[in-house]
This record gives structure tokens, C-alpha cells and sequence, in this order.
């Protein structure tokens, strides 16, 4: 595997290291130890799949709070995605700044997202599949998210108008939240 830092402090744009021959090709996409190596959380708790029938839908921007924070990899296995991570570790260099790139099945990139970040992404075409490796498992209760829209990020989604659900829609803005 191949590992690029985004400019966000440990968050990685993962590329697959391929061995190609006349059948196709081989990668490894994930290694413990590789990661481990780098310092990042190397932790393996749960496998989730997030299946998106339309264009356009928009899921996020969620995160878990502490002592609940998720790490996770994320790849897009069946069509494409815009996705978008922001640095909301307080005492982080990039604190409030966020990444955004396009992972699709064709590129096959994954991004390392680190505990404290917050996540979301925007389908760019139809039956699209998004594969998640995470390394805590999820607590209901510490769900939490952030306006998709929030004008303290700047995000400029590619599609307008999206399709979410009542609770994405109405996740609060960024300063109302207590910290």
C-alpha cells in the first residue's frame, strides 16, 4: 500500500500497490502492521457497508464523541463518491479543516480517516456502494453530526440539491455545538 498524507494531521489517501499480470491484478488493502508502522490506529472492530440507490445522496457529516471516536477506512467499492472529512481535534494543527476527494471502484483509493474527524459523503452516480473498516464499535449513543452546509467549512458539495435523511438535514451548525 501506498500512503499520501491529505494535509490534515494523520489522515492518509491510501493507494493499492498492484500486481498486475495477464488475469488482472492483486493489492493488499489493508495490513496491520503497515498501518501500525505509520502511527495510525491499527485497531479492527467492525466491517460496514453503506449502499446508496440514487445520485446525489448525501450521508454525514457524522462523528462518534469521546470516549467513543471511531477510526476508519474508507473505500467506495461500487461507483463513486465525494468524500469529505473535517479535523474536529481541538488541539489539532488543522482543527477545522476538512479533505475532500473522489473515491470510486474504478480508482480503488481509500482514505484513513482518525479518531475525532467527522465524515461524510455525496454519491456520484447510481447503486453506489461505500465499504467501511472501522476500529471501535459503534455506540448509538454517541452518535452526533454536523449541518452538512455549515458555512464555518467551506465544503462545496458537487451536486446540488441532495438527497439525506431528516437527521442528516438537521444536524446543528458547528458553533452551536457545546465543547
Amino acid at each position: 500500500m501506498i500512503f499520501h498524507e491529505t494535509g490534515l494531521s494523520g489522515a492518509y489517501l491510501v493507494e493499492l500497490e498492484r500486481r498486475a499480470d495477464e488475469r488482472g491484478f492483486f493489492a493488499r488493502s489493508w495490513c496491520q502492521r503497515e498501518f501500525a508502522e505509520r502511527g495510525l490506529n491499527a485497531d479492527l472492530a467492525q466491517c460496514n457497508i453503506s449502499f446508496n440507490k440514487e445520485r446525489g445522496t448525501l450521508r454525514g457529516l457524522h462523528f462518534q464523541r469521546a470516549p467513543h471516536e471511531e477510526a476508519k477506512l474508507v473505500r467506495c467499492t461500487q461507483g463513486a463518491i465525494f468524500d469529505v472529512i473535517i479535523d474536529l481535534r481541538q488541539t489539532s494543527a488543522s482543527f477545522t479543516k476538512h479533505y475532500s476527494i473522489q473515491l470510486d471502484s474504478d480508482n480503488r483509493l481509500a482514505l484513513f480517516v482518525p479518531k475525532g474527524f467527522a465524515h461524510g459523503f455525496q454519491t456520484l452516480s447510481d447503486s453506489t456502494e461505500v465499504f467501511y473498516q472501522m476500529s471501535d464499535l459503534y455506540v448509538p449513543g454517541a452518535g452526533a453530526g454536523i449541518r452538512w452546509d455549515d458555512p464555518t467549512f467551506g465544503i462545496r458539495w458537487p451536486l446540488p440539491n441532495p438527497l439525506m435523511n431528516e437527521r442528516d438535514r438537521t444536524w446543528p451548525d458547528w458553533n452551536s455545538i457545546p465543547r
